[in-house]
């Protein structure tokens, strides 16, 4: 099947260097298994069950989304251990690390990719248990 997309031309750049340095045949193949990784990540997040632990990392415009993250985290601070933040200008970058039920870490993970202020959501779960409810 044949696609387009709109990518900004930095990124394709970046991203044609990259599969070309790994001796990928073409964008077409890097592209399906850019693809592919994105969706097995996004289901090992979706199926999930019970308690987890895992760390969540994004990277946010800071004064755009402050007040905001700030409410997110009281709302989850049941699930959030700890928390470790770094500024690079208007950049922030934080690494949350929590545990609780699956599927409020996949509620914080949402919410959290919902902001335009945040650039990318990096999910890594470290325990999950597939088969508990």
């Amino acid at each position: 099947m044949r696609t387009s997309l709109n990518v900004p031309e930095e990124m394709l750049a970046e991203f044609d260097r990259t599969w070309q340095a790994e001796g990928i045949d073409s964008r077409s193949r890097a592209l399906r298994e850019a693809i592919q990784e994105y969706v097995e990540s996004h289901h090992r997040l979706e199926q999930a069950r019970g308690p987890v632990a895992a760390t969540v990392v994004f990277d946010y415009v800071h004064e755009e989304i402050i007040e905001d993250l700030h409410e997110i985290q009281h709302e989850f601070q049941a699930e959030i251990d700890t928390t470790c933040h770094v500024h690079h200008g208007e950049w922030c970058l934080e690494a949350v690390f929590c545990h609780g039920p699956a599927a409020e870490i996949r509620d914080l993970v949402y919410r959290l990719k919902d902001f335009d202020a945040v650039g990318r959501v990096s999910v890594t779960l470290l325990r999950a248990d597939e088969t508990a409810e």
